[in-house]
């Protein structure tokens, strides 16, 4: 599940931690919300945005051996 969370502090400063988003894509689904937020202070990568995305595939090898046993 990809989540967004945005702590708001009495000072002004916005802390956002974006869960659930593999590899660099969650800086394109904050981009808009940081333009409007104001200036980036820091960033700070988890684990997530290193984080290979894993492609299954539905192909199934089979080999059929016929003998003349």
């Amino acid at each position: 599940m990809e989540t967004l969370e945005f702590i708001i502090y009495p000072d002004g400063r916005v802390q956002e931690k974006v869960t659930g988003i593999v590899g660099a894509s969650c800086a394109e689904v904050t981009a808009a919300i940081e333009a409007q937020l104001g200036q980036v202070l820091k960033h700070e990568p988890t684990s997530e945005y290193f984080a290979a995305k894993v492609q299954e595939s539905n192909v199934a090898n089979t080999q059929n051996t016929y003998s003349d046993w």
